[in-house]
């Protein structure tokens, strides 16, 4: 059974939040195969290149517990602005502000205090002036409608337990146009329950995963159009045998129902430039925005 919404949301901001303050430690949250957050590598670690890297604080880098990069991936232009779902320490969101440069603009959102208040410290150090981090739920976007032109996330949504509200919000944001272009944990085919839980406690702190044709069900469902999912990094079971034989699952029985099933991808999809014809049609993509 699906854990409440309050219940995965306090989990993710004790998990998260702990992460924030090894960090401002300066201890790396990647290097600890902690598997309250991540058992570390493969999943979290050389996402970024040296030239990335090298122009943003070094606390950004070491609170960096994505599964991707989606600001390599997305296309971002001068002049727009970006909204980034669950920015933790801040590093897709200062790389995506150097992107758009001095005329767009980045938002990050985050929950958790801790990682706000580290993001903050982040920004002040890379002297990055054209973002904005705000605290708030990636299921209630404290933004207007229609305001932004890209929404970039790093293994963040797999976490939410209202995905369908996860992905109604973002559409509601986007501009007409707009593109929706995140990374994030994807499972591939049917895979038994027991063993689920157990692979996806390995790949992301509480994560949810949803199914490769679910996730482009539910993006459909919400109004988006052209859905897409490319995989970026395909998990092995002999990547999490260290983490699952503590837990005492037979590695080797398990196998041939684990490899390759599991994977971070490139999510993308757009929202229709132009309104729909028919009056009330789109009504169920913005469906609980104000709720």
């Amino acid at each position: 059974m699906m854990e409440s919404t309050t219940s995965v949301q306090d989990q993710v901001k004790e998990k998260y939040g702990s992460a924030a303050r090894a960090v401002a430690q300066s201890i790396s949250v990647q290097a600890c195969c902690d598997p309250g957050l991540r058992c570390c590598d493969p999943i979290t670690t050389n996402l970024y290149n040296a030239n990335q890297t090298g122009v943003i604080p070094e606390k950004a880098v070491l609170a960096s517990l994505g599964c991707g990069n989606p600001t390599a991936l997305a296309d971002l232009r001068a002049g727009e602005t970006v909204l980034d779902l669950g920015s933790g320490g801040g590093i897709d969101v200062l790389l995506s502000a150097k992107r758009v440069g001095p005329t767009g603009k980045a938002y990050g959102l985050d929950m958790t205090d801790d990682m706000l208040a580290l993001a903050h410290e982040n920004q002040k150090q890379a002297g990055v002036t054209n973002v904005e981090f705000l605290k708030g739920e990636i299921e209630s976007i404290p933004l207007p409608d229609n305001s932004v032109d890209v929404i970039i996330s790093n293994c963040v949504i797999n976490l939410s337990a209202d995905k369908d509200r996860v992905l109604r919000e973002a559409f509601r944001v986007l501009k007409p146009g707009g593109r929706f272009a995140v990374s994030d944990v994807v499972v591939r085919g049917s895979v038994p329950e027991a063993i689920r839980k157990s692979m996806l406690l390995w790949v992301g702190c509480i994560a949810g995963a949803l199914e490769k044709d679910d996730y482009i069900a539910k993006l459909s469902g919400a109004g988006f159009e052209d859905a897409t999912v490319e995989p970026t990094r395909v998990y092995n079971v002999e990547d999490a045998r260290h983490f699952l034989t503590e837990a005492g699952v037979d590695v080797d029985a398990i196998a041939p129902q684990v490899n390759d099933k599991f994977f971070s991808a490139f999510v993308r999809a757009n929202k229709p430039k132009t309104a729909c014809c028919q009056p009330g049609c789109c009504t169920p993509a913005l469906a609980g925005a104000k709720e």
